[in-house]
């Protein structure tokens, strides 16, 4: 909590975990009643509360710790008088910077990026590059497409998790026409033994998986947040649409690595790769072709590196229409010969 005391008032800035951004500017007004006291007073009391993004999580990680101010308590209780408030929606993004050669690229400022939304640049706000640690949510498809891949499935998971930091919490869920969580968020590098006796049945809903993954990693505190998709790419018994999965883990901030679990060759299901390949792009994260071998465990080893040393970019939209459109969003480094990743757009809020 930081406070200052402008005009004998009093500023405070509070997280608070509601799935949105906001800068809200809050001014008491006094009442008829009091209205003679206060302006002898001259009282002028400002609160300035922060609240999580388009992106939910702590903005900055000086924030992620703070604790909800009293003073917030008994202005809310305070019947006599009137609030006026007025709120500026803020973007944050999470973006992973790579040169040539496929490696994270340390040491960057805030001036080494160019943000667009629909194509009108906008100034950045907000900057930060730090170690942090991060939360995964690993989803095993477990429907009937993947009786003969299953095991190949598990040990995927098992080498994603032995890549994990000591810091580092993962999730295990499965999915086939409904979705199951397997183990809460833990440290632990073990998959939960009753993973083992999983039989492969049943249809696919892959969209619901991704959108109770991503609905869950938005409780989390860490700021960065991963979903493992472990599928053929399958879909075909999900109650949520594709854009609306997508649109939950947006708003989740999580980046999404799909790993495409079916057999390559000319078999391959092209409609499943097309929604894996369409998770991973959409939300900044990468599209794994290989279910298993060096290729693999290279993938995760990048992955896991990536994710603890993403920078956080933050920006207040020009475009302030809160009209529920899509807002495409590009992000480009002024240095040349490397390349920034993050997620391509977000759904604003409507009115």
């Amino acid at each position: 909590m930081s406070e200052a005391r402008p005009l004998g008032g009093r500023c405070s800035i509070e997280a608070l975990p509601n799935g949105r951004a906001s800068d809200t500017v809050t001014t008491m007004m006094p009442s008829r009643k009091n209205s003679s006291t206060l302006q002898a007073t001259q009282a002028l009391i400002f609160l300035v509360t922060l609240s999580v993004a388009f992106v939910p999580g702590q903005l900055l990680s000086r924030l992620a710790h703070a604790q909800p101010s009293p003073f917030i308590h008994s202005l809310a209780q305070n019947q006599d008088d009137d609030v006026i408030r007025v709120t500026t929606d803020l973007v944050v993004l999470n973006a992973t910077v790579l040169d040539k050669d496929g490696k994270f690229v340390p040491g960057l400022k805030r001036s080494d990026f160019q943000i667009t939304e629909d194509g009108v640049e906008q100034k950045v706000a907000g900057f930060t590059a730090e170690e942090t640690p991060f939360a995964a949510a690993i989803l095993l498809d477990i429907s009937g497409s993947m009786e003969t891949r299953l095991t190949l499935g598990r040990s995927a998971a098992i080498r994603f998790l032995e890549g994990l930091r000591e810091e580092d919490v993962a999730a295990v869920y499965s999915f086939d026409n409904k979705v199951e969580q397997m183990q809460d968020f833990a440290p632990g590098r073990d998959l939960p033994a009753r993973t083992y006796g999983l039989r492969a049945k049943m249809l696919t809903s892959l969209n619901d998986a991704v959108l109770r993954a991503a609905d869950d990693l938005s409780k989390r505190a860490e700021k960065r947040r991963a979903i493992v998709v472990l599928s053929d790419g399958g879909e075909n018994s999900s109650r949520a649409s594709a854009s609306k999965a997508l649109d939950h883990a947006l708003q989740a901030g999580a980046t999404i690595y799909a790993v495409n679990m079916s057999e390559r060759g000319p078999g391959r299901d092209l409609a499943g790769e097309s929604i894996l390949k369409n998770l991973a792009e959409k939300t900044g994260g990468r599209y794994v072709s290989s279910p298993g071998g060096q290729e693999l465990r290279d993938s995760f080893a990048a992955i896991a590196e990536e994710l603890g040393h993403q920078y956080t970019l933050v920006y207040r939209p020009v475009n302030r229409a809160r009209d529920g459109k899509w807002r495409t969003i590009d992000v480009k480094p002024t240095r040349p010969n490397i390349v920034v990743r993050t997620r391509k757009g977000y759904r604003a809020p409507k009115s």
